[in-house]
Formats: structure tokens, C-alpha cells, sequence
């Protein structure tokens, strides 16, 4: 499928049915996933927005396929500005970094320079318009990478307790669960 052909595809709304269907087939059929990180930067917000919803079930569904596309993927997330794209964007790296991560997935990861990912999921649990879900999908991808860049706990700790004072319920949850695996560390 062409860029322009998943652009087409992208251009209207559509429900988690058409997501997944979408992402199989774009597996399916063998398509550089570079294409679509690509979309997932385009001028309409909205097919940006669904391009990143198909790259995300395609990483869940199928982390082989989305396997070498990961240094792009990284590559490209600190150029990320769709306010609907941060939150997948977030959310996938969270999933990249997790330990539940597939062992190929994670071996693969541990070999790459993570610190511009690390910087923007900085960047956006400190920017007031970063909208709550992304700032805690950001810190539970910097909380899983504390290991590898032992500086990141620290850091973490006084931005989580910046984000619960202004995060709400959500945000307070995650932050405390954060916090006390924080403590646990030490």
C-alpha cells in the first residue's frame, strides 16, 4: 500500500474494527511501517491522529513486524507536535520499554540511544498543555527506562510529584504507583 493509498485510508473517520483490519493488512502485505510513521506526521491532525492509532494496534498485535522500524519510530518521536499523536506516541513507547515487552523487543531496545525519547517525555510531563494521559503514559516509558539511565529516577520523582498537583485523579494514581515503585528502588 502506498503512502498516499493509507492517507486515503486514514482520511475519514473511522472505529477500532477498520483500526485493526487496517493495521493486518498493512502487515500482511509486507509495508515499509516507515510510510505510515510518516503519515502519522501529516498536516490533517486527523489522519495523523488515525495513522498513529494503527502503528500502535500494529506493535501490539504484531511487535515483529513493528520490530526494525523501532530506531525510526524513536528517530522521529521528538519531532511529534498533534496533541492527538503524543498520546499514542507516549503510549507505544511505554509499551516499548515495559518489562512485559516481547524478549526480542527488548533486547532490540537495549541497544539504542534512547536519551531524545527520553528528553521529550521530559518535555511533555513539564509542559502545562501536554494533556494528562500523555504525561503519564511519558512517565511509566521514563520509569522503565530508570535502569539503563540511572539519573532518570531522580528527575522522575520531582516531576511526578509536580504532576500530581495538577493532574487530577488519573494523574494521582499513576503518581503514587510511580512514587512507591520509586521508593522501592532505593
Amino acid at each position: 500500500m502506498t503512502k498516499a493509498e493509507i492517507e486515503k485510508h486514514l482520511s475519514a473517520s473511522i472505529g477500532k474494527p477498520k483500526v485493526i483490519a487496517l493495521a493486518n493488512q498493512l502487515v500482511l502485505d509486507g509495508n515499509d511501517l516507515k510510510e505510515l510513521i510518516d503519515v502519522t506526521f501529516h498536516k490533517d491532525e486527523g489522519i495523523g491522529f488515525r495513522a498513529v492509532w494503527v502503528l500502535e494496534n500494529i506493535f501490539l498485535d504484531h511487535p515483529d513486524a513493528f520490530l526494525p522500524h523501532i530506531p525510526y519510530f524513536l528517530d522521529r518521536f521528538k519531532d511529534v507536535t498533534n496533541p492527538g499523536c503524543k498520546r499514542h506516541y507516549s503510549k507505544i513507547t511505554m509499551h516499548l520499554m515495559e518489562k512485559q515487552a516481547p524478549d526480542n523487543v527488548k533486547q532490540f531496545v537495549s541497544t539504542l540511544e534512547l536519551e531524545p525519547a527520553i528528553e521529550k517525555c521530559f518535555d511533555w510531563m513539564i509542559d502545562p498543555e501536554v494533556k494528562v494521559a500523555v504525561k503519564v503514559y511519558a512517565a511509566e516509558a521514563l520509569f522503565a527506562m530508570r535502569k539503563r539511565y540511572d539519573w532518570i529516577a531522580d528527575e522522575l520523582k520531582a516531576q511526578l510529584q509536580f504532576m500530581m498537583r495538577e493532574g487530577g485523579t488519573f494523574a494521582n494514581t499513576a503518581g503514587k504507583r510511580l512514587l512507591q515503585a520509586l521508593a522501592k528502588d532505593k
